[in-house]
C-alpha cells in the first residue's frame, strides 16, 4: 500500500514531474553532443545505478545504437584500491575527475541524500562543468544544495525510495530513447 501511495504522490507532483522531464532532456542533449551519462550510488543504489546505465548503453525498449553510459563502481580493482589508498569517500570523485568532461551528466542515487562519496563526486563534477542530478528521498539531504537537478522521492522509507528511483530511472530512459530514436 505504501508503495502505491508513494508513486501516487510522485504522479500528483507536477513540479517533480517537470524535473524528471528536464533531466531526460538534459541526458538527451548530452548524448547528442557526444557526451556521456555516469551513475553512482552505494548498496542498493549502486545496483540501481548499474541497472540504469545498462538501459542506456544496452537498450531499453528496442534495438538502437548504444549510448555512452556507465556505473562508476563496476571496476572493483579501482574501487578497492582507491578506498584503501585514499578513502571510500573518494572512490567516485577520483574517477569523475579522471574521466568526466564538461557537458557529461552525473546521476547520483542516495536514499538519504547524504552519501559522502556521492557528494564528493558531485563537487568534482560541478568543478568540471558536468550536469549533476541527485535521486534522493524526501529531504534531499546534503545533496539538495549542490546539484543542478534534485529528484527527491516523497518518502523517508528506504525500500519505497529505491522502488521509486528505478521507476523514475525507467521513465527517463524511455523519454531519452524515444526522443533520440523515434520509432517510425
Amino acid at each position: 500500500m505504501q508503495s502505491i501511495e508513494t508513486k501516487q504522490k510522485i504522479l500528483d507532483n507536477q513540479e517533480l514531474l517537470k524535473v524528471i522531464e528536464d533531466v531526460a532532456s538534459a541526458c538527451s542533449t548530452a548524448f547528442c553532443n557526444g557526451n556521456k551519462v555516469l551513475f553512482c550510488g552505494n548498496g542498493g543504489s549502486a545496483a540501481d545505478a548499474q541497472h540504469l546505465a545498462a538501459e542506456f548503453s544496452g537498450r531499453f525498449y528496442y534495438d538502437r545504437p548504444p549510448l555512452p553510459s556507465e556505473a562508476l563502481h563496476v571496476n572493483t580493482s579501482y574501487l578497492t584500491a582507491v578506498a584503501n589508498d585514499y578513502s571510500y569517500d573518494e572512490v567516485y570523485s577520483r574517477i569523475v575527475k579522471g574521466s568526466g568532461q564538461e557537458g557529461d551528466v552525473l546521476i547520483g542515487l542516495s536514499t538519504s541524500g547524504n552519501s559522502k562519496n556521492v557528494i564528493r563526486a558531485f563537487e568534482v563534477a560541478n568543478e568540471i562543468g558536468m550536469l549533476t542530478v541527485a535521486l534522493t528521498g524526501e529531504t534531499g539531504g546534503l545533496m539538495k544544495d549542490i546539484v543542478d537537478f534534485l529528484i527527491n522521492v516523497p518518502s523517508t522509507d528506504t525500500p519505497r525510495i529505491q522502488e521509486s528511483h528505478i521507476l523514475i530511472g525507467h521513465i527517463i530512459c524511455e523519454i531519452v530513447e524515444s526522443s533520440l530514436f523515434p520509432k517510425a
